[in-house]
């Protein structure tokens, strides 16, 4: 080993313990704000990805303050509601998430570019430069995929939800009573955990059918709509819940059943472009290709 490689491996061990050592404070740190978290009233729930908890410790120690900077209501506007239909409101504030942007769409690059030139290691300057608005749009495409996997476990389970709530209350239980029962029973669903979360805002003061549209709010969903539409209704009408609850079921798996059938045709629309692409040349070679080749030896 020469003298160049052992000083190149040497750098990238040195460089490779002061971001560890870097790390471990932070954490540190934070591991001690959880520990006094109750003295000042935080009691915000860890994100489930433990990238996203990392990258927030780094967001609130580094560019925090220049996401304080940015005042656009619009802007701010548009990823509040992100953050709220994504179920991550109650993670990360809005001005967390502007930061975890320039954290990923700026710092690192630039922190990439450095170690580039620190270990002479020849990276091209475009891969850093396209990795800028992969950076910046990271947070928007996990926030994004979060929120898709939301809407289908809530479609999954709606139509059963209603059907408890429908029987919870036939049975003698009050509409209220019939949610804390299946919100109790129900685990690792996105429905029943929203459906907490109404329980607590009512315990919090607020009527029932506000609850209910901030639950429409957070999962901004038709379905989800259309039926605190439903309840609201029933509400200001007198009409009998249990059987409002039957109908909206009804409703809801007829729905479900009209997707399924325009999945089923989408699907087999979408098969025909590989049907075209590599099974119809795959079946003309098979039958034409000796066809040719009898032509191309009698030509001989």
């Amino acid at each position: 080993m020469g003298r160049s490689d052992l000083l190149l491996f040497s750098s990238l061990l040195l460089i490779g313990v002061s971001v560890y050592l870097f790390v471990s404070v932070i954490l540190g740190n934070n591991n001690d704000k959880d520990l006094l978290a109750w003295a000042s009233g935080e009691d915000k729930p860890k994100p489930k990805s433990k990238v996203i908890e990392i990258a927030l410790i780094l967001t609130r120690q580094f560019t925090l303050k220049y996401a304080l900077k940015i005042k656009d209501t619009a802007y701010r506007k548009k990823v509040d509601h992100l953050l709220l239909t994504a179920g991550m409101s109650r993670e990360m504030t809005v001005d967390e998430f502007i930061g975890m942007r320039i954290l990923f769409g700026v710092m690192f690059p630039i922190l990439l570019y450095l170690l580039n030139l620190a270990a002479e290691a020849e990276m091209p300057l475009t891969f850093i430069l396209v990795l800028i608005p992969l950076g910046y749009n990271l947070p928007d495409i996990h926030a994004k995929g979060i929120k898709n996997q939301r809407v289908l476990s809530v479609r999954s389970d709606l139509p059963f939800f209603i059907d408890l709530l429908a029987l919870s209350t036939e049975a003698g239980l009050d509409f209220i009573g019939a949610i804390q029962r299946i919100a109790d029973k129900a685990q690792n669903s996105v429905l029943a955990e929203e459906l907490a979360l109404v329980l607590q805002d009512i315990k919090l003061g607020s009527s029932r059918i506000d609850s209910m549209k901030r639950l429409a709010q957070r999962l901004d969903m038709s379905e989800i709509t259309s039926f605190v539409a439903v309840l609201a209704d029933a509400d200001a009408t007198g009409a009998s819940i249990s059987q409002v609850l039957k109908d909206q079921s009804i409703q809801m798996r007829l729905e479900r059943f009209v997707r399924a059938e325009k999945a089923g045709a989408r699907a087999s629309q979408l098969i025909l472009l590989p049907i075209v692409l590599f099974i119809l040349p795959a079946v003309f070679i098979m039958v034409f290709g000796p066809i040719a080749l009898q032509f191309e030896q009698g030509g001989n």
